[in-house]
């Protein structure tokens, strides 16, 4: 039965450039991907697009980056930059996540200088335990997830200690494609070239793990502990 790998991020960019990789190669192996966005990154628009006409740029480059990788893109339309940190909203989480029963998330790691990136992170693991909840009637049958990773993000990058390194040779290509859908991702609507760093990234990690291209990955500090009788 096919697995399920969910990459849960505040904002699409952050949902495509940081997780879009590993998406990209576990359905190339055979396995189900989902992109859920927590808001539209609207705010993020140049000075001469307005919030709402950049909102809808941001959807339909979501909608047509999931296309071309063949996974599936879902929303909460929480305002950009006004992420709540509220249990309603890790119960929204919670109801995506057992809408599509993800067995792998990927999300923010929590050492981020931005306010969205830091409560999506808090949000998704409050959504995890809440989704796993037997007790927890919501619309869907609870789900546990089987593994939590936090992505390698250029904003996120205090504390940050991969252990994971992923190798997506064979998917780099239509992760870069579906990335160039997003107007932000050359550097068209801000300073910051994201198709240079994520590019030369999945090249530098590619290196350190004996890969042509890989993305690094930091697993949930708690699931790092290996439990032997003995080293033999």
């Amino acid at each position: 039965m096919a697995t399920t790998l969910m990459a849960i991020a505040a904002h699409p960019g952050d949902a495509v450039f940081t997780m879009g990789g590993a998406v990209a190669q576990h359905i190339q192996n055979g396995g189900k991907g989902v992109f859920l966005s927590l808001t539209l990154g609207e705010r993020g628009a140049p000075a001469d697009v307005p919030v709402e006409r950049y909102g809808e740029m941001q959807r339909a480059a979501s909608l047509k980056a999931a296309k071309l990788l063949g996974a599936e893109f879902e929303l909460l339309t929480y305002p950009d930059a006004e992420i709540p940190l509220k249990d309603q909203a890790a119960q929204s989480v919670c109801d995506v996540i057992r809408k599509h029963q993800a067995d792998i998330v990927i999300t923010h790691w929590s050492g981020s200088w931005h306010k969205d990136h830091q409560n999506c992170h808090l949000l998704v693991r409050d959504a995890i335990f809440y989704a796993g909840l037997k007790t927890m009637n919501r619309q869907d049958a609870p789900h546990a997830v089987r593994k939590l990773f936090y992505a390698d993000n250029w904003e996120d990058a205090e504390n940050f200690k991969p252990d994971t390194y992923l190798d997506i040779t064979g998917a780099f290509d239509k992760w870069m494609q579906a990335s160039d859908a997003y107007p932000m991702w050359r550097g068209q609507t801000g300073f910051f070239r994201y198709n240079d760093y994520y590019s030369s990234l999945a090249v530098m990690r590619g290196c350190l793990s004996g890969f042509k291209y890989a993305v690094a990955l930091m697993s949930e500090p708690s699931e790092r502990i290996t439990k032997l009788r003995t080293l033999e």
